[in-house]
């Protein structure tokens, strides 16, 4: 059983290093892709403030197809191009949204959403999966999301 001390009024660049550490204890013996982005999805759901949705989006057979989450139940396919995770994942460029509204092409899973940072997994050169995190608040995420998101992101690519 893991049990992490989690402050979430700490400064953001702490919060992120304690969501890293904690991420890596747990994918750290564990080989299966499944269990490691669940754990991570949970774990995201519990360290960061003011989320309506966390998880993965695996890239299959050249389209996002949905992989574990919390929040509510989601779109399952995902085109490249197509709304903020196609555009990062066909981009392999992370897309931090302030106002989901003003993005050409958003898909609303959530209507609650209102703003979303998505940051591509990339794995050998190539994107196996995006890491998408909503929020019902604009401009929820800043710079440090993103770099604390791309971190992550960067730790998780050969164990997802």
């Amino acid at each position: 059983m893991y049990a992490f001390d989690i402050d979430t009024n700490a400064p953001k660049a702490q919060l992120y290093d304690d969501l890293h550490s904690a991420a890596m204890a747990l994918v750290a013996d564990e080989s299966d892709a499944v269990a490691n982005m669940a754990n991570v999805a949970a774990l995201i759901w519990q360290f960061l403030p003011d989320l309506n949705w966390s998880g993965f989006y695996r890239m299959v057979d050249g389209e996002l197809v949905l992989g574990p989450f919390v929040g509510k139940p989601a779109c399952i396919r995902i085109a490249l191009g197509s709304g903020v995770c196609g555009t990062a994942a066909a981009s392999g460029e992370t897309q931090l949204v302030s106002d989901v509204h003003a993005f050409p092409g958003h898909i609303a899973c959530d209507a609650a959403s209102q703003s979303e940072l998505v940051v591509p997994v990339l794995h050998d050169g190539k994107v196996t999966h995006v890491i998408d995190l909503d929020s019902p608040t604009l401009a929820r995420f800043d710079d440090e999301d993103r770099a604390g998101i791309e971190r992550l992101a960067q730790s998780l690519a050969g164990r997802i």
